[in-house]
């Protein structure tokens, strides 16, 4: 007995409406496809229009290079595409290259495509529901205009799932916004037909500069002003582009972004590798900005792993992911150090976003007066060799004038110290108030992981062993890692259950807290154990061994001594924050000074 086949063809109209549900997500996604065409198209201006956040009507203009009469219904057929042959889908060089967008769109809304060459005339075709019309005459500058009305009312259910009309609006900005910032060449506009929403001219100079002034218009003004370039190659792979200060940080990862080739990407390796080359500079939970541009051969990524292209997928993600973490770690390193303004501060090390003003590279200090030199070595030694005296203002002119070369430098000159907590210094137009252990924490931190990079921490032998009672499991997790310890210049036993012994300490810490430390390193078991990378381990035991190697809250310190603390923050990388990515420092200009007693 013969069957019927119980297997069919699906309809075009319905096929269509399948491919629509994959690419045309949601308003933002038919933006995303429109100016993408416009950008293939060589567009030098791109005006989008965006109504009740995109349901009753999304319009395109670009001034590219249009089409003819003969190219319209292809443009509107599934499958077809003057972007790629087809015979090496590894080798894209243009955003679209499957010929799925305006079919698909077009499927599920009314769609009018209106074109025309610079040496021919225009002309309009329209489509509903995928019932195409025939092509007729249309006036039209050089360019093309793709206008969506009632996106989705061929597939009423889809309303349903999109969400309010300001978050669409909002969604649709982002596309426009984030595609803006690949291409400082091109003007973009976006409305809603009866205000402007967002708009940014054609950027000129070089590539950073044009870039910088396109951030300044999609980021803000003070990621562009104080933003770190990245500039990196390896491998036959160039990364470019900006970073946040490490002062600039958000309390989500929404302000990362990746470019590949120029298309913009989602991945979550961007993710992790921001989170790495920041993890000394700011503090958890927080996320730096960024906005980068990888560049490799198309041949090394394959951008045809999602249907809306939002995902590509790397030959080799390890380089890439290596690329990213030492181009960041290479610029936060060479940023040096100006304390950001207390005015766009805020409250920084808890829950802030806001900016830091200033980037930039340190400017060496002048030579030091023998005094200020010989506080220098003794800020190095260990702190029971310190002079913790007391200050004193300067108060001849001849020392003042000693102090005059310091205080054109970017932390100035030490003047007080406060609730022998906080170190006043005056700079040449204002003044900065330095936290001394977040400061000396940082300082601490950044020489062990020098000396370990080297030849490992020097050690001192205790005169007797200290013992520290832990709980069994702690201590077991601990003498687990003695090795790694070991090369940190703190040397540990078990001493019976639930016991260690430490019979040597970092040189450089000198008189410590011994229990404090090892509990400390305790508590955090997890941080130490094998499911961890071994540079996160490595972190953990540093910023812990500097927390407590470090000048604490309550202890004085001469000037000669706050001064030697400012210089080496200015030549040290990364300290604008501590290990925790608290801020070390904060200014205040003499005219918020002068604005705060009403004197102008």
């Amino acid at each position: 007995m013969t069957h019927p086949p119980t297997i069919r063809q699906l309809p075009e109209g319905v096929v269509n409406r399948i491919a629509a549900g994959e690419v045309i997500e949601r308003p933002a996604a038919v933006v995303k496809e429109l100016v993408e065409n416009a950008l293939d198209a060589g567009a030098t201006r791109i005006d989008v229009v965006a109504r009740d956040g995109g349901r009753t009507l999304i319009r395109v203009t670009d001034d590219g290079h249009g089409m003819g009469a003969a190219d319209l219904p292809p443009a509107l057929t599934r499958h077809a595409t003057s972007k790629t042959d087809g015979a090496d889908l590894l080798a894209i060089h243009s955003f679209g290259f499957r010929g799925e967008a305006l079919p698909s769109i077009a499927s599920v809304a009314r769609l009018s495509l209106t074109s025309r060459r610079a040496d021919a005339e225009g002309v309009r075709l329209r489509v509903e529901a995928g019932e195409m019309g025939a092509v007729e005459p249309a006036g039209h500058p050089p360019g093309t205009t793709v206008e969506v009305r009632d996106l989705f009312f061929a597939t009423p259910a889809r309303l349903k799932f999109l969400k309010s009309e300001r978050s669409e609006s909002q969604a649709i900005a982002e596309v426009v916004r984030r595609l803006s910032m690949a291409h400082p060449g091109t003007a973009f506009s976006l409305g809603d037909g009866t205000r402007e929403v967002f708009r940014a001219g054609v950027e000129t100079g070089d590539l950073f500069e044009a870039r910088r002034a396109r951030l300044s218009a999609v980021m803000g003004k003070g990621f562009a002003e104080t933003a770190l370039t990245i500039d990196a190659e390896r491998d036959g792979m160039r990364l470019s582009g900006h970073a946040s200060a490490p002062t600039d940080h958000r309390g989500t990862g929404t302000a990362q972004h990746l470019y590949v080739n120029g298309r913009p990407v989602r991945d979550k390796l961007v993710v992790g590798a921001a989170r790495g080359a920041y993890a000394d500079v700011v503090p958890r939970g927080r996320h730096p900005a960024l906005v980068l541009f990888l560049d490799l051969d198309a041949r090394y990524v394959d951008v045809n792993v999602h249907p809306a292209k939002t995902e590509v997928r790397f030959r080799d993600a390890g380089a890439v992911r290596g690329l990213i973490v030492g181009a960041l770690r290479q610029a936060l390193a060479g940023s040096g150090h100006r304390a950001p303004p207390l005015a766009q501060i805020g409250s920084l090390g808890a829950t802030s976003g806001s900016s830091a003003p200033w980037r930039g590279g340190y400017n060496p200090s002048p030579r030091p007066s023998p005094a200020l030199a010989e506080a220098a070595t003794a800020f190095q030694r260990p702190q029971a060799e310190m002079d913790v005296g007391g200050w004193a203002a300067p108060e001849t002119a001849t020392e003042l004038e000693q102090a005059a070369p310091e205080i054109d430098l970017p932390l100035g000159v030490a003047r007080a110290q406060i609730h022998e907590t906080y170190i006043i210094a005056q700079t040449r137009n204002g003044m900065v108030l330095v936290d001394q252990h977040a400061a000396h924490e940082r300082l601490v931190y950044e020489r062990m992981k020098t000396a370990l990079a080297a030849s490992g921490v020097a050690r001192q032998v205790l005169l007797i062993p200290e013992i520290i009672e832990l709980p069994p499991g702690d201590a077991e997790a601990l003498l687990a890692e003695a090795e790694m310890l070991e090369r940190f210049g703190l040397v540990i036993e078990g001493f019976g259950a639930g016991a260690v012994s430490v019979r040597e300490t970092p040189a450089m810490l000198g008189v410590l807290d011994v229990a404090g430390l090892i509990r400390d390193l305790a508590d955090a078991p997890e941080a130490l154990g094998d499911a961890h990378a071994v540079d996160v381990r490595l972190r953990h035991v540093c910023a812990t061994m500097a927390c407590h190697g470090s000048v604490r809250a309550g202890r004085r310190l001469s000037l000669a001594e706050m001064d030697a603390l400012l210089r080496e923050m200015e030549a040290t990388p990364n300290s604008a924050t501590c290990n925790h990515g608290r801020p070390t420092s904060v200014a205040l200009s003499l005219a918020e000074v002068e604005h705060l007693f009403a004197r102008r």
